[in-house]
């Protein structure tokens, strides 16, 4: 259990911290920060102000009205213009104090968001991994917001303390002994305040992680939602919904208790100390010591005095969720992991096609946090234009092999050099020049096949369809109602899991890659269709090639394919074995099946459980294949 010193602690410096997140807003942003404030001291300035008037209305308006029986109209007017002057001038004041605090609050978001999605892009996979995705949002949503929220209340508290001054001060010169009665009930508000901060600061601090663990728990169940429907889990997965929803619930409802019962006490005890002024007051302008305009003026003032402890209690009240979201933001900011980068290019000699890249992989070692190495001393050589194929078990370290080979991570020893040079040389972007991945699993975005294949690419129609062809996708995009304008839906559910993986190779065949690495890419595809793919990539043009003879995207590609079937197979220059993350043998496929009794089985087991190249394909997966 924690101490009440820990408690304590914790309170401190979370009102510590939320003053020093406050800094770092007001250090962004200087000019609004100030034009706000500005705006806050004018309407606390003139609110007091309003006391004034009212106080010098009683005077020389309202009292002597009792006298003479009538209100002079010289009087009336005055008294008209000073409201209305006041009322004016104090509403300038609130449209600046608020228009600033808004833009302030706003801008700090949005930078705030830009530099966590920036940083999202700059850490490697293997942070990406270790952080589920609702959390990932969250920071970049919720967790903003709550960090920026003081901003809203920041320029009306600063003005308010200008206010409970200058009005303080009014009393004090207006009538000593009626603003020492009325101030006495300041002690009291500030005792309440503290209790109030005390019991609603963990309340808020525990909502704010429970909003991070609702989206994290709905965002899982939207990205499942396939296996829940066909399981028929969805009771269950309703449950673990419910269960943390529930939870932040109960804790927003304990919250709100907390603030029922303070917000009433908060508002009567000004109301009390009014009361005690009035009483007090009456005394003394019976005994001649004070005038009522004095009275009328500490009375109000006293009530105003109260707002600015009340504005104070609704800066700190947000201190707990800022610091916790600010905390949160500044964790992803301050991630380690970021890639270092060199700044070498690959300069790539002659015209026309660009020829296919080296690639040598030398003493690679990589192991998952807190796992066994998966990859252990891999090294081969694949000379430019040459296909090889990766086999290997599952669990062997295939797929990490090709994330490495596209720097999606780092290798914790060995190297990866293209073209003489080390992947970790290369200047930001300098790879996806030269190498594309077409992912085991393919994503698809809600935009048409052609903004799915260029990606915002400026690349011509011509272009596109022959990336199309050689990845035998032209067919069924043609039969598509508006073609390449065609829109494909949320992640491609209007196409067959074999249609958006060739749609994803596509996306990389015209990028014109130097090396092109297939993780299983074509797992979905019928095996004749991936026999006529494979083909195109080894032919170096396009199978399907117009009138023209126009070259394929794919021409002169390195390719590496993680490959199961044994034609995929065959069709390949090497194979590289894997087994346990090291690389058992390294030859043709022909050479490997008849020295290697371990490929031979492996080889020959996936080719009875992946279905007969000559049976008849399902009509629903490969619609429009030609």
């Amino acid at each position: 259990m924690t101490s009440p010193s820990s408690n304590a602690s914790a309170r401190r410096g979370t009102l510590r911290d939320g003053f020093a997140v406050l800094g770092v807003a007001i250090r962004r942003e200087p000019w609004i920060f100030t034009l706000s404030t500005l705006g806050s001291v004018v309407f606390g300035a003139l609110t007091v102000a309003d006391a004034w008037v009212l106080g010098w209305s009683t005077d020389h308006v309202l009292q002597p009205a009792f006298h003479t029986g009538r209100v002079g109209a010289g009087g009336a007017v005055t008294v008209v213009a000073l409201f209305v002057a006041v009322a004016l001038l104090r509403a300038v004041g609130i449209v600046a104090r608020r228009l600033g605090a808004g833009v302030m609050q706003y801008r700090m978001q949005a930078h705030y968001r830009r530099a966590v999605t920036r940083q999202y892009l700059r850490l490697p996979m293997s942070w990406h991994q270790q952080h589920p995705t609702g959390q990932l949002l969250s920071n970049a949503n919720s967790d903003v917001e709550a960090a920026w929220a003081p901003i809203a209340p920041l320029p009306m508290a600063v003005g308010t303390v200008a206010m409970m001054v200058i009005a303080v001060a009014q009393m004090l010169v207006t009538d000593l002994v009626l603003a020492l009665v009325g101030l006495l009930v300041f002690p009291l508000v500030i005792v309440v305040n503290v209790v109030y901060q005390r019991l609603q600061s963990p309340l808020m601090t525990r909502a704010q992680a429970l909003r991070a663990e609702v989206s994290e728990v709905a965002h899982e169940s939207f990205d499942g939602a396939l296996v829940v429907k066909t399981l028929g889990r969805e009771p269950e997965e309703t449950e673990r919904f419910a269960v943390r929803a529930r939870q932040l619930r109960d804790t927003n409802i304990r919250a709100g208790r907390v603030r029922a019962a303070f917000d009433p006490l908060l508002e009567a005890l000004p109301s009390l100390g009014v009361l005690a002024v009035l009483a007090v007051g009456v005394v003394r302008v019976e005994r001649g010591l004070t005038d009522p305009g004095n009275v009328v003026t500490i009375g109000y003032l006293l009530t105003i005095v109260s707002f600015p402890i009340r504005s104070l209690g609704w800066l700190v009240g947000e201190f707990p969720r800022s610091v916790v979201g600010f905390g949160r933001v500044q964790a992803v900011l301050d991630a380690s992991g970021e890639m270092l980068y060199g700044g070498r290019r690959i300069a790539v000699a002659g015209t026309g096609a660009e020829p296919g890249a080296r690639l040598e992989v030398r003493g690679l070692g990589y192991r998952y946090p807190e796992a066994p190495p998966l990859l252990q001393d891999v090294s081969f050589e694949v000379e430019p234009g040459r296909t090889v194929a990766v086999v290997g078990a599952t669990a062997s370290g295939k797929s990490t092999l090709t994330s490495l080979l596209v720097r999606l991570v780092d290798p914790d020893s060995g190297a990866i050099v293209l073209d003489g040079t080390d992947l970790r040389d290369l200047a930001p972007g300098a790879l996806a020049e030269h190498v594309s991945l077409v992912p085991q699993q393919a994503f698809l975005f809600d935009d048409t096949v052609r903004g799915n294949v260029t990606l915002g690419a400026d690349v011509a129609d011509e272009e596109v369809w022959a990336a199309l062809r050689t990845a035998q996708a032209d067919g069924f995009v043609a039969a598509l109602p508006q073609g390449l304008d065609t829109r494909l839906g949320e992640r491609g559910t209007t196409l067959s899991g074999g249609q958006r993986q060739r749609l994803s190779l596509a996306r990389a065949l015209v990028r014109r890659p130097r090396l092109l690495v297939m993780d299983d890419a074509t797992s979905a595809v019928d095996p004749e269709v991936e026999a006529r793919i494979l083909a195109a990539l080894r032919r170096g043009h396009d199978s399907q090639h117009d009138s023209a003879g126009s070259d394929s995207a794919g021409s002169e590609s390195t390719v590496l394919v993680v490959a199961y079937r044994k034609a995929t197979i065959a069709l390949a220059d090497e194979v590289v074995f894997l087994r346990e993350g090291r690389i058992e043998d390294h030859g043709s496929h022909a050479e490997l099946l008849a020295r290697n009794s371990g490929y031979a089985d492996l080889v020959n087991a996936y080719e009875q459980e992946r279905p007969d190249p000559a049976a008849p394909s399902g009509g629903s997966q490969e619609v429009g294949v030609p």
